[in-house]
């Protein structure tokens, strides 16, 4: 698997203030990697590290293998912040002018503008635009060129819930369609929950963790927890007939089954039929945010 971004301690100082410190993060060829932190958590200065618009104090950045250059930049669209567009021009003399830069021809700038859903919009002003629409204009300027990878800065911030399912669905697309890597910054969790095949969390500049949707996923799956009157038979009940862990908690006088609150029903029947008096069944477990508040130490 090629890792399209990689860091290596990569650490910016702006005087004495440390934003970004020793910096380890892989981002691999198709991934929606979820760049996760409050505002302030150094994420935007990693982004501008990566994309040579920062000089880091120390590490290093490559991209697709090789050390930032106007070859490998080439292949990299960005929005960072807040779309740069010009609100007098249309849509398409937007697109336009970027295509005097990348060498994007008229068919090229129709395509995009059609793929992001612009098309019927090409020749309105863009200060006429929502915020929605703004968005996904940014994203269609950082898609000319045909890019391999899209770094994105907090492209949600501010839509309404419908701007905010629009663009959701435009990065699938576009991740699906044209196979394009991206690398998302967010601190709003439960959209970057949706379409993120890895996450990396971030707090006062320093990688907290990395870690696959497929693995998050599992850590997140919701245990049962019984409280019952013999706990060393329940155990062996729920483990023989459902086959998963089972630990004790002897304050409780509980069980807890490991990912089984999808058996709920099953284990309290298997239970009771086994002669365990059940005197509470619940799931246990923790959502999405709670984990990486959690893991940031926002909540104990």
């Amino acid at each position: 698997m090629q890792a399209v971004i990689k860091t290596e301690n990569l650490t910016k100082k702006f005087g004495d203030k440390l934003a970004v410190d020793s910096l380890n993060l892989t981002v691999n060829r198709g991934d929606i990697y979820g760049f996760i932190g409050r505002n302030g958590a150094g994420k935007t200065t990693a982004m501008k590290l990566i994309l040579n618009l920062l000089t880091p104090t120390e590490g290093r950045v490559t991209l697709f293998g090789q050390t930032p250059d106007q070859v490998t930049l080439k292949k990299v669209g960005s929005l960072i912040e807040s779309p740069a567009l010009y609100g007098g021009a249309t849509a398409y003399e937007n697109l336009y002018r970027v295509s005097l830069l990348t060498g994007g021809t008229k068919d090229e700038i129709m395509s995009i503008l059609e793929f992001v859903g612009l098309g019927d919009v090409k020749n309105k002003k863009v200060k006429q635009f929502s915020l929605g629409m703004k968005q996904r204009l940014g994203i269609a300027v950082a898609l000319m060129g045909n890019p391999e990878l899209l770094i994105l800065d907090e492209p949600i911030n501010g839509l309404d819930p419908k701007g905010i399912k629009e663009i959701r669905e435009l990065i699938l697309k576009i991740n699906r369609e044209k196979n394009v890597t991206f690398l998302i910054s967010s601190h709003v969790l439960s959209e970057l929950e949706k379409i993120a095949t890895t996450y990396a969390l971030i707090e006062n500049g320093r990688l907290i963790e990395e870690i696959s949707a497929e693995k998050l996923e599992k850590l997140l799956e919701k245990n049962v927890f019984a409280v019952v009157d013999d706990v060393q038979k329940a155990k062996r009940i729920i483990e023989e007939q459902f086959g998963v862990t089972v630990r004790i908690d002897t304050e409780r006088s509980a069980v807890i089954a490991a990912q089984s609150a999808d058996k709920i029903d099953a284990v309290c029947k298997a239970l009771v039929l086994g002669g365990v008096a059940v005197k509470e069944l619940k799931p246990e477990g923790i959502d999405f945010e709670q984990y990486f508040l959690t893991r940031t130490g926002v909540e104990k």
